[in-house]
């Protein structure tokens, strides 16, 4: 939520935040280093939303919407492993499997934030590892292809907020955990 306000209770459905209809994402005002993240997740059919990282600042620059300037990790109603779908490092990096359960079940993800390592782990499986040291130069990825970030992500601030997108779908978040890495 914004600093200083609480979090709307329209987004605090059964004990779970329900970012949808919060105008973009909600975020918590910390700015996270190096850190591990767990939290449960549901989704409902043709869902799209994500898991912020490292979004640093939460101003939006000029002609770009604030999610270009952080790392999310694709929640999204598919069963396919391209460059959105869950497990995915958004348009960056492909998840090796699709781990999800089926729509309307509850889902168990793990994140690893630490220096140039993203590791992502859903329900138990490892999906994605990604080393953002291996990204040198604008719009391009490591094997050469192109992707929409107008950002040399081995430069990335390897801080910033994490937040919860709403992409005009419902979806649920609880048990949400952070555990800061030494």
């Amino acid at each position: 939520s914004p600093k200083g306000k609480s979090l709307p209770q329209t987004h605090v459905q059964n004990g779970a935040l329900n970012p949808h209809r919060c105008d973009y994402m909600l975020t918590h005002e910390t700015v996270w280093g190096n850190y591990r993240l767990a939290l449960d997740f549901k989704i409902t059919p043709k869902c799209n939303s994500g898991l912020f990282l490292r979004t640093f600042p939460l101003t939006p620059r000029p002609g770009r919407d604030v999610g270009f300037n952080g790392l999310e990790i694709a929640i999204d109603d598919t069963q396919t492993t391209g460059y959105h779908d869950t497990g995915a490092l958004y348009d960056l990096s492909k998840p090796k499997t699709n781990a999800m359960k089926p729509v309307g079940q509850w889902n168990h993800m793990e994140i690893l934030s630490d220096g140039p390592l993203i590791v992502v782990e859903l329900n138990g499986t490892e999906v994605n590892r990604v080393d953002l040291d291996q990204f040198h130069s604008l719009n391009l990825r490591p094997d050469g292809s192109t992707h929409k970030f107008d950002t040399v992500f081995k430069n990335h601030p390897r801080k910033g907020h994490i937040g919860l997108q709403d992409h005009g779908s419902n979806c649920w978040y609880k048990n949400i955990k952070i555990q800061p890495k030494k």
